[in-house]
């Protein structure tokens, strides 16, 4: 998470691409030397690349006439190219700059920055020229900045509260201010399989999830100080320390148990595969549940 937020000028995707380059219809989109440059064959619109959104796929925010827009292409490393940006497929730009992309409102860009960069938002205002690329401690931790201050002067200070702490429930809605809760999806609805990006969403949506149960909580699984671990064999001993227990042992397996009852999910546009975080028993053809 500390890489949600890069700066463009020090983004190792766009060092390590000298130049990218896609179509769509009549504009042709290039980045090179971290500039964002639409054309339509009789002109352009060129953009200095200030921020790139993503720890895997990237989408850029740009600045322009002194407004914020989501870049309507982005860059997909499993293609390793530019594509349409998730959910633009269907756009129609009419002008240079609706290609360029689409402008932010105010909640919008609070909610981007705030939850890919630290210290970005103050007073419901966005900070650009103060904020912290990426998930940094203090992001989490109310009081990190302060305790890191004064481990530095050789004193303790206080101690940020342990979120480990927290409840399965109140753990989802934390994680679900930038990671989306249930609340969220179900208030802005935000159904279909666009929501198996929505972690905590899927997760209270899972019939074993009971809401004061630590041994079902987002970090139960994962730590969030660390990448991602992708060995499914690695989440057995999380599943097993109810099931088998308190709760029925599987009649299948007992090993990958998340290859079964948290299927991978291929969003279109994405290039991206994701795990449904709905456990569950899969059956054989059935649809996206909700």
């Amino acid at each position: 998470m500390a890489h949600a937020l890069e700066l463009g000028q020090s983004d190792p995707a766009l060092a390590s691409h000298a130049k990218l380059s896609f179509r769509d219809g009549a504009y042709s989109y290039v980045i090179e030397r971290r500039t964002f440059t639409v054309s339509d064959g009789a002109g352009a619109v060129a953009v200095p690349i200030k921020w790139a959104f993503g720890a895997n796929s990237q989408t850029y925010v740009l600045e322009y006439q002194g407004k914020l827009y989501e870049s309507r292409v982005s860059y997909y490393p499993n293609i390793d190219a530019l594509d349409l940006t998730m959910g633009d497929q269907d756009t129609h730009p009419r002008t240079l700059v609706e290609a360029m992309g689409r402008e932010l409102s105010n909640g919008e860009a609070r909610a981007c920055f705030g939850c890919h960069a630290t210290n970005a938002v103050a007073n419901d205002q966005v900070r650009l020229d103060a904020l912290t690329p990426g998930v940094q401690c203090a992001h989490c931790h109310a009081g990190a900045d302060a305790h890191r201050q004064a481990i530095a002067q050789g004193k303790v200070g206080s101690i940020p509260a342990k979120l480990s702490r927290l409840s399965a429930e109140d753990m989802a809605n934390f994680c679900g201010q930038c990671h989306r809760s249930f609340a969220e999806v179900v208030r802005n609805r935000l159904f279909g399989p666009v929501n198996v990006r929505f972690q905590p969403y899927r997760l209270t949506e899972s019939k074993c999830f009971n809401g004061s149960d630590k041994r079902i909580s987002c970090v139960a699984c994962h730590d969030p100080h660390v990448e991602v671990v992708g060995e499914e064999t690695s989440y057995d001993p999380k599943c097993q320390a109810c099931h088998g227990v308190d709760a029925p042992v599987c009649r299948v397996a007992k090993s990958q148990c998340a290859s079964c009852h948290m299927p991978k999910v291929d969003l279109a546009g994405a290039h991206q595969t994701f795990t449904d975080h709905y456990i569950r028993v899969v059956r054989k053809g059935e649809g996206y549940p909700e």
